[in-house]
């Protein structure tokens, strides 16, 4: 059923503009598509839907997670770019700087301009 099917990110913004410059400025993905009131982002070999809705930034989980080689050089050059990490106390984490650390595993929460939570994890 639907473990042989692909599954695609869906991110609810309030603002299609703001939402491209922050996903394409300051994240580097590529647009594929623009539909209706939304469009289409590369991001390696995943596709990530960005649309329009009053909703955007309700939800209070992440909405999308990286898998980076190196989590310390990704917030560097995110931070470069204006971008705050959020800090979270964690159960068995903890906190170098932006970075959660558990054991191998490296992980940094950041939100976009709608307050949708992203991350980036290694490990």
């Amino acid at each position: 059923m639907l473990g042989k099917a692909d599954a695609t990110p869906m991110i609810a913004v309030k603002d299609l503009d703001r939402a491209r410059k922050f996903y394409e400025d300051t994240l580097g993905l590529k647009t594929k598509d623009e539909w209706g009131e939304g469009f289409t982002l590369e991001s390696g070999d995943t596709l990530v839907n960005v649309y329009k809705s009053q909703f955007a930034g309700t939800n209070k989980a992440t909405a999308v997670t990286w898998s980076v080689a190196d989590v310390e050089g990704e917030v560097k050059t995110l931070k470069g770019k204006g971008v705050q990490f959020e800090h979270y106390d964690l159960p068995g984490m903890t906190q170098k700087g932006d970075v959660h650390v558990a054991g191998e595993m490296k992980a940094a929460w950041f939100k976009d301009p709608d307050g949708n939570i992203l991350a980036l994890v290694s490990g």
